[in-house]
């Protein structure tokens, strides 16, 4: 890929590195982290290039948190990106990020299952360099070995795990699902509005991105574009007077859940209008309270004006499919040409290391950021949280705790380490501090 350095050499015989998995935010913001400190970090990616996500969304999504707070460690976004960075901008600054920091960076290879490297007589691993060439030093921790596509068994010192928030499309098993006669689709498919010109469409979900989709769709030409929703979601303007939602977010995350549940409420009532009448009334729980939830708000990027103006109808949640028909929950049938789920994503943890005991009922990391799981030490996890406070800036903060929680874990120097490889001070520091 353009830009980026050469995949280096699987076979190294150079020491352990730390093996991070993912190409995009998260796991390039803790790559240039690490190499900061003066540990050696590859990062492995199943495609063929960094910021794989990134480039299958859809084509009108852009950030919606602002650029400055969205910039990784060490290399802030263009001016000119804009204050609201686009899809394909984000694709190109993750490209440049791994280029400035000169990541070491593998691709086309998918890591599927980590397990702890097998400790020698002198409580050593019995791996080696990236290829599994030599041997841990005399009291190393064993490390981790990674299984990966071609048959290669990779050694590290420790592993990151930033396959992302949103890795395997959810689908829910709706009865008649499988028999729909119409055309049905999950969010992840959908690009553009082209193919849904002239069409009935229903788009489930009233997420942030099911939001966005239905207004992209009725701006772009569909016939008819309704949005089921089950639970109200909370809608928020994206900035107000110049202030954006996610300053707010930042400042409020740790404050009681009841005491920000009420300013919600005010700010609400304020600045959204009352959309009940459309079909969309006012949620019942408070906004930090479906926060803690896994719910993140709704931010508006043109869903109250499609509302209002009867271009997105919301109707009931999807209860089953019959043949050409949609059942929703309040016994109503109707019959779109065409449906896209915006129903979410799981983790997809489970395969690679759900044998290892650290992941929760719902598939997600025990432990994030800093923390290693107290059964898997040296496992790091990162970008498996959706905060308020945007994801983005966390995975920057992230980096820099994991970095620095793995070079004391590792006994790196970093001074001595720099001079040793003639690596580049690049000055890594969180890009905003904790509020």
């Amino acid at each position: 890929m353009p830009g980026v350095p050469a995949a280096p050499d699987m076979s190294s015989t150079q020491p352990r590195p730390v093996y991070v998995i993912g190409a995009g935010p998260g796991g390039l913001a803790v790559a240039a982290a690490l190499r900061a400190r003066g540990v050696r970090a590859v990062v492995v990616e199943k495609s063929d290039g960094v910021g794989a996500s990134w480039r299958g969304h859809y084509a009108r999504l852009h950030l919606h948190t602002t650029r400055r707070l969205s910039a990784l460690p060490g290399l802030a976004m263009p001016r000119r990106f804009g204050r609201w960075v686009s899809r394909d901008d984000v694709v190109r600054y993750l490209e440049k990020y791994a280029e400035f920091h000169e990541l070491e960076l593998v691709t086309g290879v998918e890591v599927t299952r980590i397990e702890r490297a097998p400790a020698t007589a002198d409580g050593g691993g019995g791996g080696g360099g990236a290829g599994g060439a030599g041997g841990a030093a005399s009291g190393e921790e064993p490390g981790w070995l990674l299984h990966a596509s071609g048959g290669r068994v990779l050694a590290g010192r420790a592993v990151v795990v930033a396959t992302g928030f949103n890795h395997t499309p959810r689908l829910p098993d709706w009865p008649g699902r499988d028999t729909y006669t119409g055309a049905l689709a999950h969010a992840a498919a959908y690009r553009d509005p082209k193919p849904y010109e002239g069409q009935d469409v229903l788009v489930v979900g009233a997420g942030n991105t099911g939001a966005e989709i239905a207004v992209d769709l009725a701006e772009g030409g569909a016939a008819r574009v309704r949005l089921a929703v089950r639970t109200a979601p909370h809608i928020v303007r994206r900035s107000t007077a110049g202030w954006p939602a996610q300053r707010t977010g930042i400042l409020v995350r740790r404050l009681p859940v009841r005491l920000v549940d009420r300013l919600g409420a005010l700010t609400a009532k304020a600045s959204v209008p009352d959309l009940t009448a459309y079909g969309l009334p006012r949620p019942e729980s408070g906004l930090y309270s479906r926060v803690r939830q896994g719910a993140i708000p709704v931010q508006d990027v043109g869903l109250i004006a499609a509302v209002r103006a009867g271009t997105v109808e919301p109707v009931a949640a999807v209860e089953a499919f019959d043949g050409a028909e949609v059942v929703l929950a309040d016994g109503s049938r109707i019959t779109p040409d065409a449906v896209v789920a915006a129903t979410g994503y799981r983790r997809g943890l489970e395969g690679l290391i759900g044998h290892l005991g650290v992941l929760d009922e719902r598939g997600r990391p025990l432990a994030h950021g800093r923390r290693s799981p107290a059964q898997a030490p040296g496992l790091y996890f990162t970008g498996f949280t959706n905060p308020i406070s945007g994801m983005f800036r966390e995975m920057a903060l992230d980096a820099e705790k994991i970095a620095k929680a793995l070079a004391r874990r590792l006994g790196v120097r970093a001074e001595a380490r720099r001079a040793a490889a003639h690596l580049p001070d690049t000055g890594l520091r969180p890009v905003d501090p904790p509020a």
